[in-house]
């Protein structure tokens, strides 16, 4: 009698597929977080997986801040074309504009942490009991805590002290009214598994991620990309290099690696002998220790 034997992506591929049909059996109106990195895409093409030949029974939901990279937002309105998927977007200028977040100022000025608001708006106004995202647990020691369903409550504050048991990965989506969830069917993979997976399966992901040409501003540490949000000091100074990004969010805030990896093949080589996590070129984690636990708390993705 032969034996059959998984190997550990279609390990993982399985577990998260069986995570998405968990989330499609309890709640009523469940959304995909898409960002267009490459975490989101990869749960959008697992979701693919795991109600094939029907369409993805899930809308997929955008922040968009209004800093984002243009390539970002073509690969999200293409990706979406191609599903024939409705796509609710929150606007973080429109929240700017209401009164209803204040923007910050200066030169290390962000949005990200304006996002909280707007994607609390768009669940509530769009009645989302489960919010489906790509966070990883070895992303950041924030992230490491999460459940594969993780409890909001009806404020959309996350308490890591408050977290349900998920003993043989047996899940409770039970909420009172004005609570949801979020769910992270890709918490156990690492950005190496991602990459792998990508590879494997062929999935298009956005230029973005491959190496090229680009102005950059050397700041934090990181190559952080020119843009016209970019408020540059007199001691900085625009340069072109070849770059790529190993996460992405808001282009004022993202910092790209110099790398000649412009292949699937030559990513995978390059991220196997990384010493540091993919988010340690984003600004945003680097203003406190706690910096991604205290948004998160709010209601941060």
């Amino acid at each position: 009698m032969s034996q059959y034997f998984l190997n550990y992506l279609d390990e993982l591929e399985s577990e998260a597929i069986y995570v998405l049909r968990e989330v499609q059996a309890q709640f009523q109106n469940p959304v995909i977080l898409f960002s267009g990195g490459k975490d989101s895409i990869v749960v959008t093409h697992l979701a693919k997986k795991a109600f094939y030949p029907s369409q993805i029974p899930f809308a997929f939901m955008h922040v968009d801040t209004g800093h984002n990279f243009p390539e970002t937002i073509k690969f999200r309105d293409d990706l979406i074309k191609s599903l024939e998927a409705r796509l609710i977007v929150g606007s973080v200028q429109t929240a700017i504009d209401e009164g209803r977040v204040v923007e910050e100022k200066g030169k290390s000025a962000t949005r990200n942490a304006l996002q909280i608001t707007t994607l609390l708006d768009a669940i509530a106004d769009n009645k989302v009991d489960c919010a489906i995202g790509g966070g990883r647990r070895d992303e950041e020691k924030a992230r490491a805590k999460e459940r594969f369903f993780s409890h909001r409550d009806d404020f959309g504050q996350w308490d890591p002290k408050n977290q349900r048991p998920e003993l043989w990965n047996l899940f409770n989506g039970k909420y009172f009214e004005g609570e949801h969830f979020r769910v992270f069917p890709i918490s156990n993979w690492t950005e190496m598994d991602v990459w792998n997976y990508i590879k494997k399966e062929q999935i298009e992901v956005p230029s973005l991620y491959l190496a090229h040409d680009r102005e950059v501003v050397w700041r934090n540490n990181s190559w952080i990309p020119n843009s016209e949000f970019l408020v540059l000091d007199a001691k900085e100074k625009v340069e072109i290099k070849k770059v790529r990004f190993r996460t992405l969010g808001d282009i004022t805030i993202t910092g790209g690696i110099e790398s000649e990896a412009d292949t699937l093949d030559k990513i995978v080589t390059e991220v196997s002998a990384m010493k540091m996590t993919e988010r340690g070129n984003r600004s945003d984690d680097k203003r406190s220790e706690t910096a991604m636990e205290d948004r998160k708390k709010q209601g941060y993705f």
